[in-house]
């Protein structure tokens, strides 16, 4: 089978930890573990976020007194992607020793008029004052609105249209080659108006490239991992309960909150949808139980699954 993984940002860096590369490349290790078996039994193509570690690299770029202007947003993403890159790596190497391993940078190719470019609406970065807020707007043209009771700065969020790099990716993957790509949904870039590519100032939501990515090299299977067991309905509530198998429309038909759980589910409904295989969200840890339809909130056109290891 052809699988594709996306680890959310918090595999990597959790709420609440330290944000040193020791730590980091700790939990990166953790992660292989639980992935390197099935990198024994599939072809993988492992995606990752990386919006704690753009927080963290945007925020020492704001205040290096060094820098007569911070580092834009797909510079920082190309950063990340390297660092994260490297660290799975060398742990899928370790893991799996005598297998081909590839990280790449990757671009991803976004709509030059997409709506969002208008109505920046992804928060990025540490929270400010209204007045530090206003000042950083002026000195750097950023965009800021109130979160709660601080402000941030906000960003695009194009809708993804292609990984530039996606035919060397499968190349890759046909030859037998584990590959790490497209970290944080890839840099955003666009064609100007030569036809070349050209980096913009936006944050592509890493689920949806993810399953686009999916899609386009004719995956098997598509899973979310994160640190959840499951997806919840009325999650929260006394009614809260967890789903198991399900289909897209069911998936739909629920309400999910916009910046946790619903890109992600619109991620696998949408793969779903457009190939009629298999798509899950699930915990990291129990990745293989989800891919054999034992754990997690699996999604199919018909809600039901048969075991991998028949197919």
């Amino acid at each position: 089978m052809r699988v594709v993984v996306a680890l959310g940002g918090n595999a990597l860096m959790r709420r609440g930890e330290r944000p040193d590369a020791l730590t980091q490349r700790t939990n990166v290790a953790t992660a292989v573990k639980s992935l390197a078996p099935l990198a024994e039994r599939h072809e993988l193509i492992i995606t990752h976020g990386n919006g704690p570690q753009v927080g963290v690299l945007a925020l020492e770029s704001v205040n290096d007194p060094n820098l007569s202007r911070p580092y834009p947003l797909d510079t920082i993403g190309a950063e990340t992607q390297g660092m994260i890159g490297y660290w799975m790596l060398q742990a899928l190497q370790n893991a799996l020793p005598g297998r081909q391993v590839m990280a790449m940078i990757n671009q991803t190719l976004v709509s030059a008029v997409d709506p969002a470019f208008d109505e920046p609406t992804k928060f990025v970065g540490q929270v400010y004052t209204r007045e530090e807020a206003e000042k950083y707007a002026r000195e750097y043209g950023w965009t800021v609105k109130p979160d709660g009771d601080h402000w941030r700065r906000v960003v695009p969020s194009p809708a993804p249209q292609r990984v530039i790099e996606t035919r060397l990716i499968r190349t890759l993957v046909r030859n037998g080659t584990v590959v790490v790509c497209a970290g944080g949904g890839g840099v955003p870039v666009v064609r100007n108006d030569r036809g070349q590519l050209e980096g913009v100032e936006a944050v592509i939501d890493k689920d949806l490239t993810a399953s686009m990515l999916a899609e386009t090299l004719e995956a098997d299977a598509f899973l979310i991992l994160t640190d959840v067991p499951r997806v919840m309905r009325h999650f929260g509530t006394p009614q809260q309960e967890e789903i198991f198998h399900t289909t897209p429309w069911e998936l739909r038909s629920e309400d999910f909150p916009a910046g946790s759980m619903g890109p992600k589910v619109e991620a696998v409904a949408g793969f779903v949808e457009r190939t009629g295989d298999m798509a899950a969200i699930g915990r990291l840890d129990q990745c293989h139980r989800i891919l054999e339809g034992e754990a997690g909130t699996i999604v199919t056109p018909n809600a039901t699954w048969p075991l991998a290891s028949t197919l």
